[in-house]
């Protein structure tokens, strides 16, 4: 019998604003194994805000290529090696990387691909959270970056989503006092409660974000944490103190507005206050991700560290719990569960 692979695909290039109608759910018969393949059955897959840039008309860049119409929405995954022709990946091997929304991946060990040797201590799924590719980002924005030192006062953007429940953990573990920028009373107040990030703002609020910073930050923020872009990181950049650091790590904004990317107002604060700011992508760190799995292993350990996950379960769930994600619809990292 034929074994079948359902796939989401990218059925059209999006107006603006995600809808429903931009995917496609498809499934077709699973290709074969050749030489220097292997097959991963996927368990998880990573909804991550930043792919959405890439699904636009001519948005290729030296990171990743347009994604093609018609073929499945790429992504992070993690699953289990079900059959190999690579020396490097067996079959049992538990697999991360780069392949594509579906329930079966055949992957040649590029694009990120590694083996996971999980901690027993450590709930698998950590590996596409805490440990994975938002945990990765947090760790070396925050430290290579960054560079915290006790008494910093850290302010980061979308801090209810997947990166920034990580990074105001491990700006505070690292002696900062940390500010989380969300929408709404609700995600704030759970900034506070459930993740404890000392001060928030609301920039929903009838209330400015400028008047807000100016009064959590009246001495200016030594830190800044950005994943939003747009008009909000140039108010932001409007509060900093002398030889502040400030993370370039997404622009979600940014994503969905038609005629591209929106102008940054105050950049002339980086000079006048001899700042710093710097874009990265955690693969840029490959080679230390030992070190950032060590240090946030062991706040999970202690229980020093929450990791919340907004939960989706089906291959068909996909594309709205992505729609949803992007809309802010979320408390945590987006996982699905295949």
């Amino acid at each position: 019998m034929t074994q079948m692979n359902t796939r989401v695909l990218l059925a059209r290039r999006p107006a603006a604003q995600l809808v429903a109608a931009d995917f496609e759910v498809d499934t077709q018969p699973l290709g074969s194994v050749g030489e220097g393949q292997f097959m991963v059955k996927n368990t998880y897959l990573s909804l991550d805000a930043g792919f959405r840039q890439w699904m636009s008309e001519g948005s290729g860049d030296n990171y990743l290529s347009s994604m093609p119409i018609g073929e499945p929405v790429q992504s992070i995954i993690m699953g289990t090696v079900v059959e190999s022709r690579h020396a490097d990946f067996p079959e049992g091997s538990i697999v991360m990387g780069r392949t594509a929304w579906e329930q079966y991946s055949i992957a040649d060990g590029s694009d990120f691909m590694s083996i996971i040797d999980p901690d027993p201590a450590v709930e698998l799924h950590e590996y596409l959270c805490s440990l994975g590719p938002s945990g990765m980002t947090a760790y070396f924005g925050i430290m290579d970056i960054g560079e915290p030192k006790a008494g910093d006062l850290f302010v980061i953007n979308a801090a209810a989503g997947g990166i920034g429940c990580i990074a105001g953990q491990i700006a505070k573990a690292e002696g900062c006092s940390t500010v989380g920028i969300a929408g709404g009373a609700a995600k704030c107040d759970w900034l506070q409660e459930t993740l404890g990030y000392d001060q928030v703002i609301d920039y929903k609020s009838s209330e400015t974000l400028e008047r807000q910073l100016q009064r959590v930050a009246p001495e200016g923020m030594d830190i800044v944490y950005d994943n939003v872009g747009g008009p909000m990181l140039g108010t932001m950049l409007g509060q900093l103190a002398e030889n502040a650091r400030v993370i370039l790590c997404g622009a979600v904004s940014q994503y969905e507005r038609e005629g591209g990317h929106e102008s940054v107002a105050n950049m002339w604060e980086l000079i006048t206050k001899r700042a710093k700011a710097e874009g990265f992508m955690f693969s840029d760190y490959v080679d230390r991700y030992p070190e950032a799995i060590k240090y946030i292993t062991d706040m999970l350990k202690a229980g020093s560290m929450v990791s919340p996950v907004n939960w989706s379960e089906g291959i068909e769930t996909t594309g709205q719990g992505f729609i949803d994600m992007l809309a802010g619809n979320n408390l945590g990292k987006c996982l699905v569960k295949l």
